[in-house]
């Protein structure tokens, strides 16, 4: 049978026929499919390229009832119209190939979802191209790993309006649910769901650094064993810090090798590295004109551990000759979990900056309040305090840095003297805690009445002529730093 011409639906079983289908049968794209095949009202075809795997879930799985294809003409022929599909295989090269051959069986007004970590800018691509043939295309992001992908994910799609009235449905009924709502919102229009997560992504990768750079501290400082700090963070997470992240910290502290008895966490390399979506969110956010501080030092400290050869013929750099040294263990303890406290606030702020500017870019609409609701659960990132952020854009849509918000603000007020007697600590005793650090800068600088950038305008002008704007009068200036040093105005096109 040719690939392009599917067989009549009476050629397929009647109990065949399917909501929905799944390409792409990974460990992702299985428990995908066996999620909405155990949610009522939904069946599932299934298809992928190795027709081992779709034999393997069939058989391992008989209860999920799946509608197999050996083809995708058949695998077409199977669904329901509009025909609705999400594709989870390897971003790139593997995703134009089974997008293409997608559309060489779909019809217009039928659904192409790519559920893999597509970069935001491929999906825009894709989107414009499969458009032109009438199909619907969604990128979304779906946030929780193998075991939110069974259970329930947080999910980010974005596509268009009709796309979400028959996908909608579908999404919610397999997404996680926080406090009686599914983790599942429409994000909006083309790339806007994988933008989105990529920012997510970004801010895993910050808040992993903060948690990693206080179980360090605490380490140094106390001597505390990794089974003792686990449990500090059992107890933090029962407070304003509970998060799944602090959850499985304590978790993977107070494992034990079984090989050497040790703990697991004394064994494991400390070389720590990239899928990517985190330099992504940097990159975007630089083009952006974004500082995302806390999360470029993040990956920035991911690559440094990556470079052991580097570090090896660095041990012998001069040092401070005193260590970290704690008089009041508990007070310090209180001092490391206020500042990772408040720079996830800056982390958190930060993302959700690079969110709107990313709307203002490329012309979305994005509920920024939505987005912190779907993050409370099935993602990695989910924590308590998303409530706070949602509440403060509910009262503030338009606010202009979440971090000035009053639920933050009397949060930094309890905690910022704390938060620099940590970074002033590990600076001093010469522990790395770049994010500490850098989180701690950025939020001085929001607070700073005058930067130093005035002199940075100052040396572009007097090198380059690119001139400057003075605070006292309107107008675009340059001055003739050489011989004479009168000043004159700019004109537009200087």
């Amino acid at each position: 049978m040719s690939e392009t011409a599917a067989p009549h639906a009476s050629d397929i079983q009647a109990g065949a026929r399917a909501n929905i289908g799944v390409v792409g049968l990974a460990v992702m794209g299985s428990n995908l499919a066996r999620n909405l095949a155990s949610r009522e009202g939904n069946t599932v075809a299934i298809f992928n390229r190795s027709h081992e795997k779709t034999e393997h879930l069939v058989a391992t799985h008989p209860e999920a009832g799946f509608a197999p294809s050996t083809s995708y003409a058949e695998f077409a022929a199977s669904l329901q119209r509009p025909r609705t599909a999400i594709i989870m295989v390897k971003a790139g090269a593997p995703t134009d190939a089974v997008i293409d051959s997608l559309v060489a069986v779909f019809e217009p007004g039928d659904i192409i979802v790519d559920g893999g970590n597509a970069l935001f800018t491929d999906t825009i691509r894709r989107e414009r191209a499969v458009r032109a043939t009438g199909i619907n295309f969604v990128g979304a992001g779906i946030s929780g790993g193998e075991e939110g992908a069974l259970l329930g994910p947080s999910i980010m799609p974005g596509g268009s309006d009709e796309s979400w009235v028959t996908l909608g449905p579908i999404l919610r009924s397999i997404a996680a649910v926080a406090e009686g709502e599914p983790c599942v919102t429409h994000v909006g229009h083309d790339g806007s769901g994988h933008f989105v997560k990529m920012i997510h992504n970004g801010i895993e990768y910050a808040d992993m650094q903060l948690i990693s750079e206080a179980y360090d501290l605490i380490r140094h400082g106390t001597g505390k064993t990794p089974a003792q700090i686990a449990d500090i963070f059992s107890e933090w997470n029962r407070g304003e810090l509970e998060s799944y992240l602090i959850e499985i910290t304590a978790e993977v502290l107070r494992q034990i090798d079984a090989r050497t008895g040790a703990p697991l966490i004394d064994v494991i390399l400390d070389e720590a590295g990239s899928k990517g979506t985190g330099v992504w969110t940097v990159q975007n956010a630089l083009a952006l004109g974004v500082p995302v501080s806390g999360i470029a030092e993040a990956v920035f400290a991911r690559s440094l551990s990556s470079h052991p050869e580097q570090r090896l013929v660095s041990g012998n750099l001069p040092g401070p000759q005193q260590t970290l040294t704690v008089p009041d263990e508990a007070a310090f303890i209180e001092d490391v979990r206020l500042a990772l406290y408040a720079s996830k606030i800056v982390a958190y702020s930060q993302g959700f900056d690079a969110i709107r500017a990313g709307a203002m870019e490329y012309n979305w609409t994005i509920d920024l309040g939505a987005i912190a609701k779907i993050w409370r659960g099935g993602c990695i990132i989910r924590a308590q305090f998303l409530n706070r952020i949602a509440d403060a854009y509910a009262a503030e849509p338009d606010m202009p840095v979440l971090l000035t918000a009053p639920y933050f603000v009397e949060a930094f007020g309890r905690a910022q003297a704390g938060w620099r007697r940590v970074a002033s600590a590990a600076a001093g005793s010469g522990i790395p805690a770049p994010a500490f650090s850098s989180s701690l800068s950025y939020y001085d600088g929001l607070r700073a009445d005058h930067l130093p950038a005035a002199l940075v305008q100052g040396q572009r002008d007097f090198f380059g002529a690119h001139t400057y704007r003075r605070r006292d009068m309107a107008g675009t200036f340059h001055t003739l730093w050489s011989g004479d040093r009168s000043e004159i105005e700019a004109d537009d096109t200087h």
